[in-house]
């Protein structure tokens, strides 16, 4: 055992040096669309086929206190961008039409002038691309949001909720309002064959660049509702379910896993994995649309056996798989149970990874967790905050949250801006939120009430009344 520490702590103390002495490590961040906590079989889905993600949890380590930044698309997706909270940049819930977005005090798109890890990681050699969902701007009736090469990709290819290269279905009204907007090379696909076609993408661009470090976001619209797999694929999951979105849920899912297994080959191919870090992970919980409770009905998807689903604060709408690998670096087949990170985090742990420079000025809401993810502890004592204004609400009565939500150590208090709603749980003794203890630890209600609303004011309030940036 004594040597065992000895090793470990030599590791600790030279390993930076070391990596500092190695090329740069590829990135791969793969932010799959409203995978729910519960949904691949490495946390604990028995229905689910994912043999591919699965394995690549054995590879690295799989974390089960990783969390979003919203229950919702657009937020979460601009603090993966940003390593900021949403709530700075005015987004709340998802970007829709102009009428929508004004409606909810956002503007039309994400500012092109803000800081991106992209940005970051091309003024430090980086070839960088994303393929595969957008939604920060574009789509609809706004036509004149920025490309995503303004905020430092080389290369996109994206669909109906974002500008530039695309791939569109044509099948409903919101891919023929992308078409209409032109600004770009349009291949029209049906949607079970896009994810294929984001993976041949992103083959063709690692390929193009050489011997180039590389960003790739590989951002999936699977397995976002309606799914609509190959005919017929959904009968092989009947045997499991006789719910018929569960079904081709399951189909989509299965082949979502196998085209990322295909992404993973590719790369393996071309020499790519060795000194590759990739993240995975999801943008929110899964689906709660009111339609699927009709009946006696349930939806689709997972939150495992957490409270809550997507558009809300409660676990189940903001807790999600997190999957960290890189060969010889982070340790491979662990399960880490007690760290607590978000997505804002992944902006400064990448960065420092990578040896990328912030800019001036820039301040990150997360942390660099890069010791985290090879193996070491996490230091204690930084919260977690979330403001999401219930629009939408799930479809079930019960998993409709406060909007404000503080996670700091153990606990988690949800509450209105007003004080009122307040819950407070211990997370490490109920993770399914099951016992409102605000009555019994009124003391710590009050500490973490006080730091919620003191960050709604700051960075809220503060940020909300700034010009809106909606041209």
């Amino acid at each position: 055992m004594k040597k065992f520490f000895y090793s470990f702590l030599l590791l600790a103390v030279f390993l930076p040096a070391a990596r500092a002495q190695q090329p740069k490590p590829n990135v791969v961040i793969i932010f799959i669309d409203d995978m729910g906590y519960g949904d691949l079989g490495c946390y604990g889905n028995t229905q689910a086929q994912t043999k591919n993600i699965d394995a690549l949890a054995r590879q690295g380590t799989r974390f089960t206190q990783f969390y979003v930044n919203s229950p919702v698309c657009s937020p979460s997706r601009v603090a993966m961008m940003t390593g900021q909270y949403p709530a700075r940049h005015q987004f709340y819930t998802y970007l829709a039409d102009r009428k929508k977005n004004a409606e909810n005090g956002m503007p039309d798109f994400l500012p092109a002038t803000v800081p991106t890890l992209a940005k970051m990681m091309r003024a430090n050699g980086y070839a960088t691309a994303h393929i595969g969902k957008w939604h920060l701007g574009g789509g609809r009736d706004v036509g004149d949001a920025p490309l995503p090469s303004e905020y430092g990709f080389d290369k996109s290819f994206t669909s109906f909720e974002g500008l530039g290269d695309r791939t569109l279905t044509m099948a409903d009204n919101l891919n023929r309002q992308s078409a209409a907007l032109g600004r770009g090379h349009i291949t029209e696909a049906p949607q079970h064959q896009q994810t294929e076609m984001y993976v041949d993408s992103a083959l063709v661009f690692v390929k193009g660049i050489g011997d180039r470090p590389f960003l790739l976001n590989f951002f999936p619209n699977d397995v976002h509702d309606p799914y609509n797999p190959v005919e017929g694929a959904e009968k092989e999951f009947a045997a499991l379910t006789d719910n018929v979105h569960q079904q081709k849920f399951l189909a989509t899912l299965k082949e979502l896993d196998k085209q990322i297994g295909r992404l993973l080959a590719g790369l393996d191919k071309m020499g790519k994995l060795q000194n590759t870090l990739i993240l995975l992970t999801s943008d929110n919980g899964p689906t709660d649309w009111p339609h699927y409770y009709k009946n006696g009905g349930l939806p689709p998807c997972s939150a495992g056996d957490l409270h809550g689903r997507k558009w809300s604060l409660y676990e189940g709408g903001i807790r999600v798989p997190f999957i960290a690998v890189w060969p010889g670096n982070i340790p491979a087949g662990k399960v880490n149970d007690r760290a607590v990170m978000s997505v804002v985090d992944i902006v400064p742990t990448v960065a420092a990874l990578t040896g990328a420079a912030t800019p001036a000025g820039y301040r990150s809401d997360g942390d660099n967790e890069s010791r985290i993810l090879l193996g070491g502890k996490q230091k204690a004592g930084r919260d977690i905050y979330w403001y999401y204004t219930n629009k939408p609400v799930p479809g079930k009565a019960e998993n409709i949250s406060p909007v404000l939500a503080i996670r700091s150590g153990k606990w988690k208090l949800l509450m209105n801006p007003d004080g009122s709603d307040m819950q407070l749980f211990n997370l490490e003794e109920d993770h399914r939120e099951t016992k409102d203890v605000a009555a019994e630890e009124k003391k710590k209600a009050k500490a973490l009430r006080a730091r919620l609303e003191k960050w709604y004011a700051e960075v809220v309030q503060k940020s909300a009344k700034q010009p809106s940036k909606r041209i």
